[in-house]
């Protein structure tokens, strides 16, 4: 493990590229204004009015994707077998293509585990209630450290595992952003619909892990894992044999 440690000091070191500068004043201003309006257009009604039970019934057969915990355990799934396949395989294309899939498992892992955690201090330590008490306390009622999940409503634990893992997919794969980012909205939302949470709590869990693995993707691209820095320091997904043509390509 010592070894392990040392081997990504050395990469960290060598890296030329400095962290790069996200502008990320300018957005958590409109990550705040976005939450803020949420809260006082949006959250009233859905807090004080019964979701319509086909999509109450639509959220519930979907909402279980936001667990962190099938996630947690593919990611390390993806990382064993990596590093097994690693040592099994023998020709240098199939263990660079197993040591790929270790690290997307690693990736995957620290992404959704840390944000997940740094979500629930978050929303032990803000206290604000859930929609399904809004009539006994309203929308802005904050009690923190109530040490009750009643008291946990801001920002949803689900949204920030589901930001945090279509983040890392999109960094990953770029070009089906789009796709991944629908998915993370849809997902997301299925917390409203089953009346666990406010939209804004959704909007500030789906930032926040959206944010935590960008950060992460700019980590392992100063290892060399995964991402490299492009020059203005945004993370690229590197791709695994970046020699080889394709097929017919002249």
């Amino acid at each position: 493990m010592r070894a392990f440690w040392a081997s990504l000091d050395r990469r960290w070191r060598r890296s030329a590229v400095g962290m790069p500068p996200l502008r990320w004043q300018a957005c958590l201003f409109v990550t705040l204004n976005a939450v803020i309006l949420s809260m006082l257009l949006f959250d009233a009604p859905i807090g004080a009015s019964e979701v319509p039970a086909p999509v109450k019934h639509l959220g519930e057969m979907l909402t279980g994707f936001g667990d962190s915990a099938w996630l947690i355990y593919t990611s390390i799934l993806l990382f064993f077998q990596g590093r097994a396949g690693y040592k099994l395989v023998k020709t240098a294309r199939s263990k660079a293509q197993a040591l790929y899939v270790s690290w997307i498992g690693a990736y995957l892992f620290f992404t959704v585990v840390f944000s997940g955690l740094l979500a629930n201090l978050l929303k032990r330590a803000i206290g604000r209630a859930r929609p399904d008490h809004f009539h006994d306390y309203g929308m802005f009622s904050f009690t923190p450290f109530s040490g009750h999940s009643a008291f946990e409503s801001f920002p949803s634990g689900h949204s920030t595992t589901v930001g945090a893992f279509f983040a890392a997919f999109a960094l990953l794969f770029p070009r089906y952003r789009v796709a991944f980012i629908a998915c993370a909205i849809w997902l997301g939302m299925t917390r409203v619909m089953v009346g666990a949470h406010y939209p804004s709590d959704v909007i500030a869990g789906l930032a926040f892990g959206g944010w935590f693995s960008l950060l992460t993707a700019i980590v392992f691209a100063r290892c060399g894992l995964l991402f490299k820095l492009a020059p203005d320091g945004w993370p690229l997904s590197k791709r695994l044999f970046p020699d080889v043509e394709k097929p017919g390509a002249l």
